[in-house]
């Protein structure tokens, strides 16, 4: 269990967030978590074909089978319970996602500190998929931008994000 102490108005005892393995038993959790994000901020930057996109990739099958390979973390925290999940595959970080009401509070960045210890254990860089509301995020951490993609979705939508790393 890794532990990062965050910034809130709570006390010092009370402000510190846990970040563990997820199990069988958290898939609803993780879906649920991931569905809301998605639905609540993804409308902002994409259009509703690219957000239907992402709630199909994003789908219980593949969450479980992350869940299976142990691969899928969670943030707790201990007043407002699981606020965010990331998942860790070899050199790739995905499906980092911070409930809406609980962003802006460091959960996010903690999450990404947590996936990369766990990347650079064993690769010399991290990679992602950036979505557009996260990619400020990823530049501040200091990834860079190494490719551009603009898949279609439905409709006569596209789906555009970048693929950015990190060195160790």
């Amino acid at each position: 269990i890794f532990q990062k102490q965050i910034w809130n108005s709570r006390s010092e005892e009370e402000n510190i967030m846990q970040i563990r393995k997820a199990t069988t038993q958290d898939l609803e959790c993780v879906r649920e978590l991931t569905r809301e994000t998605i639905c609540q901020i993804y409308p902002k930057y994409y259009p509703a074909g690219a957000v239907q996109f992402f709630l199909n990739h994003h789908c219980d099958g593949k969450i479980s089978a992350d869940i299976r390979q142990g691969c899928v973390y969670l943030a707790e925290d201990p007043a407002d319970g699981i606020v965010g999940t990331v998942t860790v595959k070899a050199d790739e970080i995905s499906r980092l996602f911070v409930l809406p009401e609980q962003q802006r509070k460091g959960y996010g960045q903690a999450l990404l500190a947590y996936a990369e210890q766990q990347v650079f254990a064993a690769y010399p860089q991290a990679t992602l998929d950036a979505s557009l509301p996260a990619k400020a995020m990823y530049l501040k951490q200091g990834y860079h931008a190494q490719a551009f993609h603009s898949l279609p979705a439905e409709g006569l939508t596209f789906l555009c994000y970048d693929v950015m790393v990190k060195a160790r």
